[in-house]
């Protein structure tokens, strides 16, 4: 079986390699492209280390053998890790954005238990080849504080605070700390995509990678918008969301982000015990600088701004606009009982 790959490396050049398939191995491989390389007979070394290797070859392991083959050659506009990406997609162990119909998933205003619930649900769809990959913006029925997988309820969560203003406490399955949300005060959205989009991606590199789209968006609004650190989305101005991630088994990534359209500061410093903590000697307009909401960096209405990200991901990749299923409704509401409505769950860090 004949099998290409390419790859063009952002800011470098372009890889390609083509080859066959014959008893698990990977055969009469070619490796081309628009890349410099020096000395040239690098890239016989480099074809020869790919030549007869296992089809299952990890990543890393792919990684290696071409940085070894490589030895002291000097590799413009590309580097061992973009073979390995290409031979990846050569297998179809790999994919990019232009593989893939994109869906918008609407699921309508949703209680803080369900959007939990529907998050998992669609991601695993997604993982199970049940659903192709989408996009969801989610609509928020209720304000809520949504704590990390791994975060301590008790430690980052005023218990008390938090009924006094009739806020929900729940716990997501992705790491990362703990957001404050309120309806018509968040932007949130989750994408539900294949482990084959962000393959020999690391976390950090993978963030950026499926939130390109966003800061497009944001600077076509005019804002400044880039990654800070890991997860943050920020401008000049302030921190605008955070993002978190979970990778599943059976093969897919969920990736979210909350971001503040408007904020209540002082709800959220009452409520938020790292809030709190950290804000603790800077006073509550202190927190309004820490986040900065869009709605003060773009001075657009939130159906403008959320417009704007589904114009951008449309005309980037693609979507096709869809309701939300009952079946999908069915299994989220099971799994809120077994599992996001239980106080196993919830406090499962006390």
């Amino acid at each position: 079986m004949k099998v290409s790959g390419e790859r063009k490396v952002p800011g470098g050049k372009l890889v390609r390699v083509d080859g066959r398939v014959e008893e698990g191995h990977l055969v009469d491989v070619v490796v081309s492209g628009d890349f410099f390389l020096e000395p040239d007979e690098a890239l016989d070394d480099i074809r020869g280390a790919l030549e007869g290797l296992p089809v299952d070859t990890g990543f890393d392991a792919v990684t290696a053998k071409v940085e070894t083959a490589r030895g002291a050659a000097v590799m413009f506009g590309f580097e061992p890790k973009d073979v390995a990406l290409t031979v990846f997609r050569a297998l179809g162990r790999a994919t990019t954005w232009e593989d893939h119909e994109f869906e918008l998933v609407d699921a309508g205003p949703l209680e803080p238990l369900m959007q939990m619930a529907v998050d998992e649900v669609l991601a695993r769809q997604v993982a199970e080849g049940r659903r192709k990959p989408a996009l969801r913006i989610w609509d928020w029925a209720s304000s809520a504080v949504i704590i990390g997988s791994y975060q301590s309820l008790t430690n980052e969560v005023d218990l008390e605070a938090a009924a006094e203003h009739d806020i929900a406490v729940v716990r997501r399955v992705s790491g990362g700390g703990a957001m404050f949300v309120e309806p018509g005060n968040t932007i949130t959205y989750s994408l539900y995509v294949p482990t084959t989009l962000v393959a020999g991606q690391s976390f950090a590199e993978s963030y950026k990678f499926l939130d390109a789209w966003v800061l497009r968006a944001l600077r076509g609004l005019g804002v400044d918008a880039d990654y800070v650190s890991l997860n943050d989305i920020a401008s000049p101005q302030g921190k605008i969301g955070g993002a978190a991630q979970k990778r599943f088994a059976a093969g897919g990534v969920l990736h979210h982000v909350t971001a503040a359209y408007d904020i209540d500061a002082q709800k959220m410093t009452e409520v938020l015990r790292i809030g709190r903590e950290k804000l603790s000697d800077k006073g509550t307009k202190s927190a309004a600088k820490r986040v900065d909401p869009m709605r003060s960096q773009t001075g657009l209405e939130r159906h403008q701004v959320i417009e704007a990200l589904v114009a951008e991901f449309d005309a980037s990749y693609g979507l096709t606009p869809v309701p939300i299923d009952e079946e999908t409704l069915t299994e989220a509401k099971a799994l809120v009982e077994s599992k996001f409505a239980t106080a196993e769950w919830l406090q499962r860090i006390p």
